[in-house]
Parts: structure tokens; C-alpha cells; sequence
């Protein structure tokens, strides 16, 4: 019979208890790709292709912001101007300048205009400045400044024509049918053949009084003067002295000139001593002579004058 089994101490074999390693108690969670990676993930093509073309896009941007710094720079400005002066230096240099059209306008000074520029260079001369700085004076209307090969600079004017001459403030202006002022005038210096238009405003008018002149060619070159009254009306001097006062509106007026025109051409009202006629009312027409102020013509000449 088998005794009781024995058991030797340290020499037994023990159980290894597995390592148990501590966790932090968190779960590790997994990066889910950007937008962006997800974008790129549907599209169909390998990926060396598309960081190939990501690439690409990179070098593109930076080239363009290489070119802004460039441009900010000036740089091919320089260049251009550098090229410019080079075709300056090979014949094609402003040596000549042609003036056309022109006749009252101060030549020299056009000359000038022309002359000033930074370069003579044909290809670096700012036609559009020139025709800006010309447009200023009072005598152009129009400039149009061109290149004629090889070493011509070409200025074609064209000049307004005076229409009358603006007396405000003393000071006397020529003008142009639409009231721009064109030049000033010395009064030793007047031109016979201009009306003179006066008051506030008058030369705004120009263009109305000439259409208004129009209706009565006959009285027209015997026109000296016209006063643009309270910036409504005129008042119309004749060269034999008279004064003829018309009424408000354009239309208003022409009715009346051409009645005062068929009354001259019937009974000669002009140069016969008479100082003034007044037309601003429709139903009166009062005369004024230098022997007798204030006389007015009867109610029986009014009335005939009405069948005019």
C-alpha cells in the first residue's frame, strides 16, 4: 500500500500567473480620414497620379505668386521700357512733329505739350496724356495725337468756332455755340462780327439765342447784343441802338421776334429814333422814343399789329 504522497517544497511546479498589463481604461479610437483624404478617395485614379497633379497645383501657385511679386515690382515695366529705348536707339525716335487743323490755338504751346515726355522713344510716347493735356486748352474740341513711322509724331486738331463773346463780372470771354469759354478778350481787340451776350448764365444760353436768331434771319447780322435777364429772358440790342424786350420761354420769344420782324419789314421800327420795344406781354406792345419816354402806341395800332 502506497504510503501518503510527499511533497517537496520549492520543488514543486507552480503556476505562472499570466501578466496582466494595466490599461488606462480608454479605448484607442481610429483617425477617420479628413474631408479632403475622403474627396480624393473617390476619385478614380491611382495615387501617384493624383499626388502627381497635388504636386503640380503647388508648383502653379507659387509661380503665380512669384509673378504678383514680379509685377508688384515693376519689373516688366523696366523691361518694356528697356526694349523701348533699345527701338529709340535703332531709328525710331520722335524727331519730327506734325501740326494739323489748327489755327487760332496757340502753336507753340501745342509744340510744348508735344515735346514733354519722358522719352522720345516712339514706341514709349503716351499718346493718351498728350491728348489729355491738349483737350485742356479752350481753342480744342478735338485732338487725335498718332505715330507716323519711323520718327513722326502726328497732332490732328480740331478748334472750336466763336459764337459770341461773354461779358460777366468785366471781364469779357469768347464762347462757342454750346457757352464753353474759349479764350479771353482784350477789349482793344473785339471781334466786330460776334454778338456780346451778357449777364450771369448768358453764355449757358448761347446755343438758345442762336436757334432763337435763326427765326429771324433779316435781323440777325443787325444783332450787337444780348442781356439774359433774371436767368429767364432776353433783351435783344440792335446795332442802329434799339432794344427789343422779349418774353419768357423759347417758344414764347420766337413767336415774338418773328412778329417784331414782320412789323420792321412793314413799317421800318428800326433806326428811326425809337429807343426800346417791349414784347414781354402777348397783348401789348409798348414803345419807348427819345423825345417822349414812356409814350405807348394807341390801342388802334395794337390791334392791327395783332393781324400781323
Amino acid at each position: 500500500m502506497t504510503g501518503p504522497a510527499k511533497i517537496r517544497r520549492g520543488t514543486s511546479t507552480q503556476r505562472k500567473r499570466p501578466t496582466v498589463t494595466r490599461s488606462t481604461g480608454r479605448r484607442a479610437v481610429a483617425k477617420r480620414p479628413s474631408t479632403i483624404a475622403q474627396a480624393i478617395a473617390t476619385i478614380p485614379l491611382p495615387a501617384a497620379l493624383i499626388k502627381r497633379i497635388g504636386n503640380w497645383l503647388i508648383a502653379i501657385v507659387l509661380a503665380v505668386g512669384v509673378i504678383a511679386g514680379v509685377l508688384a515690382m515693376r519689373v516688366p515695366q523696366m523691361v518694356g521700357m528697356q526694349i523701348g529705348e533699345a527701338v529709340g536707339v535703332a531709328g525710331f525716335r520722335v524727331r519730327n512733329i506734325e501740326i494739323v487743323g489748327i489755327d487760332q490755338a496757340d502753336r507753340a504751346a501745342v509744340y510744348d505739350v508735344a515735346v514733354d515726355q519722358t522719352s522720345r522713344a516712339m514706341p514709349l510716347v503716351d499718346l493718351e496724356a498728350i491728348r489729355a493735356r491738349l483737350m485742356r486748352f479752350g481753342w480744342i474740341a478735338d485732338a487725335r495725337v498718332s505715330r507716323r513711322l519711323p520718327d513722326t509724331l502726328v497732332i490732328d486738331i480740331v478748334e472750336r468756332r466763336a459764337a459770341a463773346i461773354w461779358q460777366h463780372k468785366q471781364k469779357l470771354a469768347l464762347i462757342d455755340r454750346a457757352g464753353v469759354v474759349i479764350a479771353p478778350v482784350d477789349l482793344s481787340a473785339m471781334p466786330e462780327n460776334l454778338p456780346i451776350v451778357i449777364g450771369p448764365g448768358a453764355n449757358r444760353q448761347a446755343a438758345n439765342l442762336n436757334v432763337l436768331m435763326e427765326t429771324a434771319p433779316a435781323l440777325k447780322p443787325m444783332l450787337a447784343g444780348a442781356s439774359w435777364i433774371g436767368d429767364r429772358r432776353w433783351d435783344l440790342r440792335f446795332q442802329s441802338g434799339e432794344t427789343l424786350a422779349l418774353p419768357e420761354g423759347q417758344a414764347a420769344s420766337m413767336a415774338a421776334l418773328r412778329k417784331f420782324t414782320a412789323m420792321d419789314g412793314r413799317a421800318r421800327l428800326l433806326g428811326q429814333g425809337f429807343v426800346r420795344f417791349d414784347m414781354r406781354m402777348p397783348d401789348r406792345f409798348v414803345v419807348r422814343v427819345s423825345r417822349e419816354p414812356g409814350h405807348k402806341v394807341t390801342e388802334t395800332a395794337l390791334v392791327a399789329d395783332k393781324n400781323i
